[in-house]
Protein backbone atom coordinates (compact mmCIF):
# COMPACT_ATOMS: atom_id res chain seq x y z
CA UNK A 1 0.00 0.00 0.00
CA UNK A 2 1.57 3.50 -0.85
CA UNK A 3 4.19 1.65 -3.16
CA UNK A 4 5.19 4.36 -5.69
CA UNK A 5 5.52 1.56 -8.36
CA UNK A 6 3.62 -1.13 -7.50
CA UNK A 7 5.96 -3.84 -8.16
CA UNK A 8 9.14 -4.68 -7.44
CA UNK A 9 12.16 -3.51 -10.21
CA UNK A 10 14.64 -5.03 -8.12
CA UNK A 11 12.70 -8.74 -8.51
CA UNK A 12 11.80 -7.47 -12.29
CA UNK A 13 15.49 -7.63 -13.45
CA UNK A 14 16.33 -10.37 -11.00
CA UNK A 15 13.20 -12.33 -13.39
CA UNK A 16 14.97 -10.65 -16.48
CA UNK A 17 18.45 -11.98 -15.40
CA UNK A 18 16.83 -15.85 -15.75
CA UNK A 19 15.31 -15.07 -18.64
CA UNK A 20 11.81 -15.07 -18.25
CA UNK A 21 11.06 -11.24 -19.08
CA UNK A 22 13.17 -11.63 -22.57
CA UNK A 23 11.56 -15.11 -23.38
CA UNK A 24 9.70 -14.30 -26.45
CA UNK A 25 11.60 -11.73 -27.58
CA UNK A 26 14.33 -12.23 -29.98
CA UNK A 27 17.70 -12.57 -29.08
CA UNK A 28 20.10 -11.73 -32.63
CA UNK A 29 18.88 -10.49 -35.85
CA UNK A 30 17.45 -13.74 -36.96
CA UNK A 31 14.13 -12.94 -34.55
CA UNK A 32 14.73 -16.61 -33.20
CA UNK A 33 13.27 -16.11 -29.67
CA UNK A 34 14.45 -18.08 -26.68
CA UNK A 35 11.51 -19.77 -26.22
CA UNK A 36 7.55 -20.04 -26.91
CA UNK A 37 4.63 -19.34 -25.32
CA UNK A 38 3.71 -22.48 -24.03
CA UNK A 39 7.27 -22.16 -21.86
CA UNK A 40 6.30 -18.81 -20.93
CA UNK A 41 3.15 -20.31 -19.47
CA UNK A 42 4.43 -21.72 -16.86
CA UNK A 43 6.33 -18.86 -15.70
CA UNK A 44 3.29 -17.26 -15.98
CA UNK A 45 1.48 -19.93 -14.06
CA UNK A 46 3.50 -19.66 -11.17
CA UNK A 47 3.54 -16.03 -11.00
CA UNK A 48 0.12 -16.11 -11.01
CA UNK A 49 -0.07 -18.87 -7.75
CA UNK A 50 1.60 -15.68 -5.67
CA UNK A 51 -0.31 -12.67 -7.29
CA UNK A 52 3.07 -11.63 -8.55
CA UNK A 53 2.20 -7.59 -9.78
CA UNK A 54 5.17 -7.90 -12.44
CA UNK A 55 4.36 -6.04 -15.44
CA UNK A 56 4.36 -9.36 -17.88
CA UNK A 57 1.44 -8.38 -19.52
CA UNK A 58 1.89 -4.44 -20.15
CA UNK A 59 5.78 -5.19 -20.93
CA UNK A 60 6.62 -8.91 -22.14
CA UNK A 61 3.55 -9.74 -24.11
CA UNK A 62 1.82 -6.46 -25.18
CA UNK A 63 4.50 -4.13 -25.52
CA UNK A 64 7.73 -5.98 -26.23
CA UNK A 65 5.44 -8.54 -28.90
CA UNK A 66 4.38 -5.20 -31.12
CA UNK A 67 7.53 -4.32 -31.30
CA UNK A 68 9.00 -7.59 -32.25
CA UNK A 69 6.50 -7.78 -34.82
CA UNK A 70 6.44 -4.53 -36.15
CA UNK A 71 8.88 -2.52 -34.56
CA UNK A 72 11.14 -0.75 -36.94
CA UNK A 73 14.98 -1.44 -36.67
CA UNK A 74 15.88 1.37 -34.89
CA UNK A 75 12.83 0.86 -32.41
CA UNK A 76 13.54 -2.90 -31.99
CA UNK A 77 17.11 -2.34 -31.15
CA UNK A 78 16.68 0.71 -28.50
CA UNK A 79 13.92 -0.98 -26.51
CA UNK A 80 13.44 -4.79 -26.91
CA UNK A 81 17.20 -5.58 -25.26
CA UNK A 82 15.92 -2.97 -22.42
CA UNK A 83 12.63 -4.89 -21.89
CA UNK A 84 14.56 -8.35 -21.74
CA UNK A 85 17.40 -7.15 -19.52
CA UNK A 86 14.13 -5.54 -17.06
CA UNK A 87 15.39 -2.14 -17.56
CA UNK A 88 12.36 -0.43 -19.60
CA UNK A 89 8.82 -0.93 -19.03
CA UNK A 90 6.50 -0.72 -21.97
CA UNK A 91 2.70 -1.21 -21.91
CA UNK A 92 -0.19 -0.80 -24.60
CA UNK A 93 -3.03 2.13 -24.32
CA UNK A 94 -5.85 -0.28 -26.07
CA UNK A 95 -8.85 0.78 -24.50
CA UNK A 96 -10.67 3.62 -24.34
CA UNK A 97 -14.09 5.22 -22.48
CA UNK A 98 -16.43 3.48 -25.18
CA UNK A 99 -14.61 0.66 -26.75
CA UNK A 100 -15.04 -1.75 -23.48
CA UNK A 101 -13.28 -4.68 -24.80
CA UNK A 102 -13.58 -3.82 -28.60
CA UNK A 103 -10.55 -4.11 -29.89
CA UNK A 104 -10.83 -2.03 -32.91
CA UNK A 105 -13.26 0.98 -31.52
CA UNK A 106 -11.03 3.75 -31.58
CA UNK A 107 -11.42 7.55 -31.19
CA UNK A 108 -7.88 9.40 -30.40
CA UNK A 109 -7.22 11.00 -33.45
CA UNK A 110 -3.48 10.95 -35.26
CA UNK A 111 -3.69 14.19 -37.79
CA UNK A 112 -0.45 14.40 -40.00
CA UNK A 113 2.02 17.08 -38.98
CA UNK A 114 4.63 17.42 -41.57
CA UNK A 115 6.08 14.02 -41.47
CA UNK A 116 4.88 13.44 -37.97
CA UNK A 117 1.78 13.36 -36.55
CA UNK A 118 -0.23 15.50 -33.61
CA UNK A 119 -2.20 12.70 -31.37
CA UNK A 120 -5.62 13.89 -29.53
CA UNK A 121 -7.62 11.66 -27.04
CA UNK A 122 -8.08 9.52 -24.33
CA UNK A 123 -6.96 5.78 -23.18
CA UNK A 124 -8.36 4.09 -20.17
CA UNK A 125 -7.10 0.88 -17.70
CA UNK A 126 -3.31 1.66 -19.35
CA UNK A 127 -1.84 -1.46 -17.55
CA UNK A 128 1.04 -0.23 -15.50
CA UNK A 129 1.22 3.06 -17.28
CA UNK A 130 2.25 5.10 -14.55
CA UNK A 131 5.75 3.24 -14.50
CA UNK A 132 6.28 3.12 -18.52
CA UNK A 133 9.09 4.23 -20.14
CA UNK A 134 6.88 4.38 -23.36
CA UNK A 135 3.67 3.83 -24.25
CA UNK A 136 1.81 2.22 -27.66
CA UNK A 137 -0.89 3.99 -29.03
CA UNK A 138 -3.32 3.16 -31.06
CA UNK A 139 -4.91 6.13 -33.27
CA UNK A 140 -7.45 6.75 -35.94
CA UNK A 141 -5.96 8.40 -39.26
CA UNK A 142 -8.84 7.32 -41.03
CA UNK A 143 -12.38 6.14 -41.25
CA UNK A 144 -15.03 6.16 -38.73
CA UNK A 145 -14.80 5.72 -34.53
CA UNK A 146 -15.63 1.21 -34.79
CA UNK A 147 -13.67 0.76 -38.31
CA UNK A 148 -10.93 -2.05 -38.20
CA UNK A 149 -8.90 -0.14 -41.22
CA UNK A 150 -7.13 3.29 -40.36
CA UNK A 151 -5.25 2.70 -37.14
CA UNK A 152 -1.71 3.35 -36.75
CA UNK A 153 0.28 2.43 -33.87
CA UNK A 154 2.53 4.82 -32.41
CA UNK A 155 5.35 4.74 -29.85
CA UNK A 156 5.40 7.90 -27.04
CA UNK A 157 7.77 8.02 -24.92
CA UNK A 158 6.66 9.37 -20.98
CA UNK A 159 7.17 12.51 -20.34
CA UNK A 160 6.41 13.70 -24.11
CA UNK A 161 4.65 16.97 -23.76
CA UNK A 162 1.18 17.07 -23.76
CA UNK A 163 0.90 13.79 -22.65
CA UNK A 164 -0.63 13.29 -19.06
CA UNK A 165 -0.67 10.04 -17.35
CA UNK A 166 -2.85 9.34 -13.76
CA UNK A 167 -1.92 6.90 -11.79
CA UNK A 168 -5.14 4.33 -10.61
CA UNK A 169 -5.33 1.48 -8.03
CA UNK A 170 -7.66 -1.31 -9.51
CA UNK A 171 -9.56 -3.57 -6.38
CA UNK A 172 -6.77 -6.37 -7.13
CA UNK A 173 -3.96 -3.68 -5.78
CA UNK A 174 -2.54 -3.48 -9.46
CA UNK A 175 -1.69 -0.48 -11.11
CA UNK A 176 -3.53 0.93 -14.37
CA UNK A 177 -3.27 4.79 -15.47
CA UNK A 178 -5.63 7.18 -17.49
CA UNK A 179 -3.65 8.86 -20.44
CA UNK A 180 -4.63 11.97 -22.52
CA UNK A 181 -2.93 13.23 -25.06
CA UNK A 182 -3.49 16.22 -25.87
CA UNK A 183 -1.74 17.57 -29.40
CA UNK A 184 1.13 14.96 -28.49
CA UNK A 185 3.57 15.42 -31.49
CA UNK A 186 5.71 12.49 -32.40
CA UNK A 187 7.93 12.11 -35.66
CA UNK A 188 7.18 9.68 -38.30
CA UNK A 189 10.02 7.15 -36.74
CA UNK A 190 7.20 6.70 -33.99
CA UNK A 191 4.95 4.38 -35.96
CA UNK A 192 5.29 1.10 -35.38
CA UNK A 193 3.91 -1.37 -38.04
CA UNK A 194 2.28 -0.43 -41.46
CA UNK A 195 0.48 2.98 -41.07
CA UNK A 196 -3.14 2.51 -40.95
CA UNK A 197 -3.11 -1.34 -40.18
CA UNK A 198 -2.73 -1.77 -36.76
CA UNK A 199 -5.61 -3.95 -35.97
CA UNK A 200 -3.81 -6.48 -38.31
CA UNK A 201 -0.15 -6.31 -36.08
CA UNK A 202 -2.23 -6.08 -32.98
CA UNK A 203 -4.28 -9.24 -33.64
CA UNK A 204 -1.84 -11.43 -33.01
CA UNK A 205 -0.05 -9.80 -29.86
CA UNK A 206 -3.54 -9.68 -28.21
CA UNK A 207 -4.06 -12.97 -28.66
CA UNK A 208 -0.73 -13.95 -27.43
CA UNK A 209 -1.00 -12.05 -24.42
CA UNK A 210 -4.69 -13.23 -23.28
CA UNK A 211 -3.47 -16.68 -23.69
CA UNK A 212 -0.26 -15.48 -21.17
CA UNK A 213 -3.60 -13.59 -18.96
CA UNK A 214 -4.93 -17.20 -18.72
CA UNK A 215 -2.11 -18.98 -18.10
CA UNK A 216 -1.74 -16.54 -15.04
CA UNK A 217 -5.21 -16.98 -13.90
CA UNK A 218 -5.14 -20.79 -14.33
CA UNK A 219 -2.08 -20.68 -11.81
CA UNK A 220 -4.37 -17.99 -9.44
CA UNK A 221 -7.24 -20.71 -9.32
CA UNK A 222 -5.07 -24.05 -8.90
CA UNK A 223 -3.16 -22.21 -5.56
CA UNK A 224 -6.67 -20.61 -4.38
CA UNK A 225 -7.98 -24.54 -5.17
CA UNK A 226 -5.15 -25.51 -3.37
CA UNK A 227 -5.59 -23.30 -0.24
CA UNK A 228 -9.34 -24.16 0.19
CA UNK A 229 -8.90 -28.06 -0.10
CA UNK A 230 -6.32 -27.13 2.72
CA UNK A 231 -8.86 -25.24 5.28
CA UNK A 232 -11.17 -28.04 4.87
CA UNK A 233 -8.96 -30.25 5.85
CA UNK A 234 -7.72 -28.49 9.32
CA UNK A 235 -10.84 -26.47 10.01
CA UNK A 236 -13.52 -28.47 12.31
CA UNK A 237 -17.10 -27.76 13.19
CA UNK A 238 -19.38 -30.09 15.36
CA UNK A 239 -16.22 -32.00 16.33
CA UNK A 240 -15.09 -33.21 12.89
CA UNK A 241 -13.15 -31.49 9.85
CA UNK A 242 -15.43 -30.04 7.21
CA UNK A 243 -13.73 -31.23 4.03
CA UNK A 244 -15.77 -34.36 5.83
CA UNK A 245 -18.97 -33.29 4.89
CA UNK A 246 -20.39 -34.51 1.61
CA UNK A 247 -22.26 -31.30 0.36
CA UNK A 248 -18.56 -29.38 0.57
CA UNK A 249 -16.81 -32.45 -1.26
CA UNK A 250 -19.14 -31.99 -3.72
CA UNK A 251 -18.54 -28.33 -4.27
CA UNK A 252 -14.64 -29.04 -4.27
CA UNK A 253 -15.27 -32.03 -6.70
CA UNK A 254 -17.06 -29.44 -9.12
CA UNK A 255 -13.81 -27.01 -8.83
CA UNK A 256 -11.19 -29.44 -9.50
CA UNK A 257 -13.10 -30.15 -12.66
CA UNK A 258 -13.44 -26.38 -13.92
CA UNK A 259 -9.86 -26.23 -13.42
CA UNK A 260 -9.12 -29.48 -15.15
CA UNK A 261 -11.13 -28.07 -18.08
CA UNK A 262 -9.45 -24.22 -17.87
CA UNK A 263 -5.86 -26.20 -18.08
CA UNK A 264 -6.56 -28.06 -21.12
CA UNK A 265 -7.50 -25.29 -22.34
CA UNK A 266 -4.44 -22.78 -21.76
CA UNK A 267 -2.62 -25.74 -22.94
CA UNK A 268 -4.03 -26.37 -26.28
CA UNK A 269 -3.95 -22.36 -26.92
CA UNK A 270 -0.40 -21.91 -25.68
CA UNK A 271 0.76 -24.33 -27.87
CA UNK A 272 -1.02 -23.28 -30.72
CA UNK A 273 0.43 -19.72 -30.47
CA UNK A 274 3.91 -22.04 -31.51
CA UNK A 275 3.33 -24.45 -33.75
CA UNK A 276 -0.63 -23.49 -34.89
CA UNK A 277 -1.37 -19.62 -35.14
CA UNK A 278 -4.06 -20.22 -37.47
CA UNK A 279 -6.07 -21.97 -35.00
CA UNK A 280 -4.77 -19.51 -32.15
CA UNK A 281 -7.62 -16.42 -32.27
CA UNK A 282 -10.19 -19.35 -31.58
CA UNK A 283 -8.22 -20.86 -29.14
CA UNK A 284 -7.09 -17.83 -27.14
CA UNK A 285 -10.63 -16.70 -26.84
CA UNK A 286 -11.54 -19.91 -25.55
CA UNK A 287 -9.02 -20.37 -23.07
CA UNK A 288 -10.05 -16.72 -21.58
CA UNK A 289 -13.40 -17.32 -21.77
CA UNK A 290 -13.24 -20.78 -19.41
CA UNK A 291 -10.05 -18.87 -17.55
CA UNK A 292 -12.76 -15.90 -16.58
CA UNK A 293 -15.41 -18.16 -15.20
CA UNK A 294 -13.84 -20.50 -13.68
CA UNK A 295 -11.17 -18.27 -11.55
CA UNK A 296 -14.17 -16.44 -10.32
CA UNK A 297 -15.87 -19.50 -9.01
CA UNK A 298 -13.15 -21.07 -7.11
CA UNK A 299 -12.57 -17.33 -5.92
CA UNK A 300 -15.95 -17.07 -4.77
CA UNK A 301 -16.87 -20.87 -3.74
CA UNK A 302 -13.58 -20.67 -1.74
CA UNK A 303 -14.42 -17.32 0.25
CA UNK A 304 -17.76 -19.41 0.94
CA UNK A 305 -15.44 -22.73 1.66
CA UNK A 306 -13.48 -20.47 4.06
CA UNK A 307 -16.49 -18.90 6.03
CA UNK A 308 -16.44 -15.68 7.57
CA UNK A 309 -12.72 -15.37 7.42
CA UNK A 310 -12.36 -15.22 4.07
CA UNK A 311 -14.19 -11.95 3.79
CA UNK A 312 -11.06 -11.10 5.84
CA UNK A 313 -7.11 -10.27 5.32
CA UNK A 314 -6.39 -12.66 7.49
CA UNK A 315 -6.15 -15.46 4.77
CA UNK A 316 -5.35 -14.67 1.45
CA UNK A 317 -8.69 -16.03 -0.65
CA UNK A 318 -9.68 -12.70 -0.61
CA UNK A 319 -7.14 -11.51 -2.63
CA UNK A 320 -7.93 -14.46 -5.05
CA UNK A 321 -11.30 -12.95 -5.71
CA UNK A 322 -10.29 -9.72 -5.96
CA UNK A 323 -7.45 -10.55 -8.63
CA UNK A 324 -10.59 -12.50 -10.39
CA UNK A 325 -12.56 -9.58 -11.25
CA UNK A 326 -9.93 -7.37 -11.86
CA UNK A 327 -8.53 -10.03 -14.67
CA UNK A 328 -11.86 -10.92 -16.08
CA UNK A 329 -12.20 -7.46 -17.01
CA UNK A 330 -9.21 -7.27 -18.95
CA UNK A 331 -8.51 -8.25 -22.81
CA UNK A 332 -11.94 -9.44 -22.69
CA UNK A 333 -14.43 -10.76 -20.42
CA UNK A 334 -15.69 -13.87 -20.95
CA UNK A 335 -19.13 -12.93 -23.02
CA UNK A 336 -16.80 -11.24 -25.39
CA UNK A 337 -14.55 -14.27 -25.97
CA UNK A 338 -17.62 -16.91 -26.35
CA UNK A 339 -19.18 -14.43 -28.92
CA UNK A 340 -15.60 -14.11 -30.89
CA UNK A 341 -15.36 -17.68 -30.82
CA UNK A 342 -18.59 -18.23 -31.76
CA UNK A 343 -17.99 -16.23 -35.00
CA UNK A 344 -14.87 -17.51 -35.65
CA UNK A 345 -16.23 -20.95 -36.12
CA UNK A 346 -19.13 -19.55 -37.98
CA UNK A 347 -21.99 -19.29 -35.60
Amino acid sequence: EGDATGFSRALWRQMAALGWVGMLLPEGDDDEAAGGLAELAVVLEAAGRCLAPEPFLSTSLLAGLALRYGGTPAQRERWLPAIASGEAIGTLALSEPQSRHARTSVRTRAVQDGDGYRVTGEKIQVLDGHAADFLLIPARVAGGDEDRAGITLLLVEAGAPGLKITRQVRVDSRSAALVSLADVTVAADAVVGTPGAAAELLDPVLDRATVGLAAEMLGAMTQAFEDTVAYLKERKQFGVVIGSFQALKHRAARLFIEISLARAAVSAAARAADVAPARLPALASLAKARCSEALLHVAEEGVQLFGGVGMTDEYDIGFYLKRARAAEQTLGDAAWHRARWAALAGY
